[in-house]
């Protein structure tokens, strides 16, 4: 029998995808503080004497600050300080940094690296990318109820517009938020290393250089390949640095040589963006990564449920239907729910970060959020969230039931919020709020923190002074008014949890409401059990309880539920 040498030839032996630059889409879409004192607009001018004094207040040892010194040197409140470390912990890309693991009373006492604070101050000064205006003005004009900053413009991203002008067309793709980005940095990439630089021969440029040890502050803002690299030493990917001994650090490499080495791969990213994007113009949806799925009016039988490998899971276009997600539904730990309406959506799933994008009379029920949840541009939705933090922004009549571990933040043009505890539990719940690090004896969702009703960090022009101006608040949901969400079990026949009842805590006033409700409940079917009626007038009465169940059902939509549970 002849022996036959299955090694391939060269030839034959396919060549590795290139490992692309990235930037880390966190800081942007959840890192992000309209607080004007924290937006730099003059690159290195003030952020430089500013970093010195940091430097000054820091440990000699670990170059970490805490609030009370960042509150000095920015010259901010120190609650703003305490908000400002809360957000880097939850978009700091190092897993292993003490910030990231430390418990919500700990963060203080933590710190947060220098270096780290500075680039996330410098990015501060980022513009979101600008959607694209519709064409039919006035057929949303009147969408929003009351005049503000936004209007004329941003009443085309309002969520009854989403619904009729198909409104993916409309927002930016994954693949254009990260050109943007990409281009942001390529612009200020030179400003940036400068603050993590240290001079060995004088102040001119030409003397400055960098560290591998500070070059890893980048990886705030880049990774290099596809989603799950990030944990990677930026430094592995830098020649420069790349497999040095841990026990001889690598030596310092001028700054002007990782600039250009950078921006070449920038500029590579960015060409195959350019050439992703027209092959799929021409040939339909490709296998390259992040590519969009374009989103025409669509019916609950033929939403998509999109993935990518370095993008979130969007979840779009639902509507008049209930819509279920446990975890191994979901690829990968971030969801974004887009354009969604008159429908009821479960995601019962440990997630790290959470998007919710143009929404309209919707009920959102997110599992357990161990980074972040935004919600946004939405108007008449329920939001009940388990999460680390949430921000709220350019919302209306919205309700939120709420188990944070951080206050929540409330930013933009907001109009008539209402804040309640969390209301609701499914039996893994428990499981994922541990495995996320959510603590539910922590809940400060009575401590909404609201912020200027103007947002810096969108790409419009407003009025001068107007971002000073105080956002609308959130007001509490009466108790008498609060009532237990219950999640239909879907887990019978598969692995149950050990959750029975609501993880976190309910105030006394809410913790009574509810008390007093169960105890009408069953009072009133003891009555309906013991009334001495002839048998005629039971059928009457249960007819005319069916009926008006019946009405209610119709008249708030949850029918759907019915149905959908029906046929599950």
């Amino acid at each position: 029998m002849a022996v036959t040498d299955e090694t391939p030839s060269p030839a034959t032996i396919p060549s590795p995808s290139p490992a692309y630059i990235h930037p880390r889409r966190e800081p942007f879409e959840h890192g992000l503080l309209p607080i004007p004192k924290l937006i730099f607009t003059d690159g290195t001018q003030t952020l430089g004497p500013i970093k010195d004094k940091l430097l000054s207040l820091s440990s000699e040892s670990t170059y970490r600050v805490n609030p009370e010194s960042i509150a000095e040197s920015l010259q901010i409140s120190p609650d703003q300080a305490q908000l400002l470390l809360e957000t880097i912990a939850c978009v700091l890309h190092s897993v292993s940094d003490p910030l990231v693991t430390a418990k919500p009373s700990e963060i203080g006492s933590v710190g947060v690296n220098v270096f780290d604070l500075v680039v996330f101050l410098y990015i501060q000064s980022y513009k979101r990318l600008l959607p694209k205006g519709h064409k039919d003005s006035a057929a949303v004009a009147d969408v929003w109820p009351s005049t503000s900053a936004f209007d004329g413009f941003l009443s085309a991203l309002s969520p009854l517009q989403l619904a009729r002008s198909n409104s993916r067309r409309n927002m930016p793709s994954q693949s254009d938020e990260e050109a943007h980005q990409l281009s942001y940095l390529q612009k200020h990439l030179g400003n940036i290393l400068s603050l993590l630089s240290e001079s060995v021969e004088g102040d001119c440029e030409e003397s400055l250089v960098l560290s591998a040890e500070k070059f890893e502050h980048l990886g705030f803002i880049f990774y290099f390949g596809e989603k799950g690299s990030e944990n990677i030493p930026l430094s592995q990917n830098a020649p420069f640095f790349a497999n040095s001994d841990p026990n001889m650090p690598a030596v310092p490499v001028p700054a002007a040589q990782l600039h250009d080495w950078l921006l070449q791969n920038i500029a590579s990213t960015l060409e195959h963006i350019t050439e992703s994007r027209a092959s799929a113009k021409e040939n339909g949806p490709t296998s390259a990564p992040d590519q969009d799925v374009p989103m025409a009016d669509v019916s609950a039988s033929t939403v998509k449920n999109s993935s990518s490998p370095r993008g979130p899971n969007f979840i779009e276009g639902i509507s008049k239907t209930s819509y279920v997600r446990k975890p191994n539904d979901l690829k990968g730990s971030s969801v974004k729910v887009v354009n969604c309406h008159e429908s009821v959506l479960y995601i019962l799933a440990p997630l790290t970060y959470a998007t919710v994008y143009g929404c309209s009379d919707a009920t959102i029920v997110l599992g357990a959020v161990g980074k972040a949840v935004r919600v946004e541009h939405c108007e008449r939705v329920h939001v009940i969230a388990a999460a680390k933090r949430i921000c709220i922004a350019n919302c209306r009549e919205c309700v939120f039931f709420l188990g944070v571990n951080q206050a929540p933040l409330v930013v933009g043009d907001n109009h008539k919020l209402q804040v309640a505890p969390y209301n609701t539990f499914y039996p893994q719940l428990e499981e994922h709020l541990n495995g996320v690090g959510i603590d539910p004896a922590i809940n400060k969702w009575h401590e909404p923190m609201a912020l200027g009703v103007v947002d810096p960090h969108d790409s419009l022009s407003h009025p001068a002074g107007v971002s000073d101006v105080q956002t609308e608040s959130a007001s509490c949901v009466d108790p008498d008014q609060f009532i237990n969400f219950l999640i239909p079990n879907w887990s019978e026949g598969e692995q149950s949890g050990s959750t029975k009842d609501n993880p976190f805590p309910l105030p006394d006033a809410f913790l009574a409401s509810k008390q007093r409700n169960h105890k009408n409940l069953e009072g009133l079917k003891q009555i309906l059990q013991e009334v001495d009626l002839e048998e005629s007038r039971k059928k009457e009465l249960t007819t005319a309880l069916h009926g008006c169940f019946k009405d209610w059902l119709y008249a708030s939509g949850n029918i759907r539920q019915l149905y959908f549970l029906q046929n599950d």
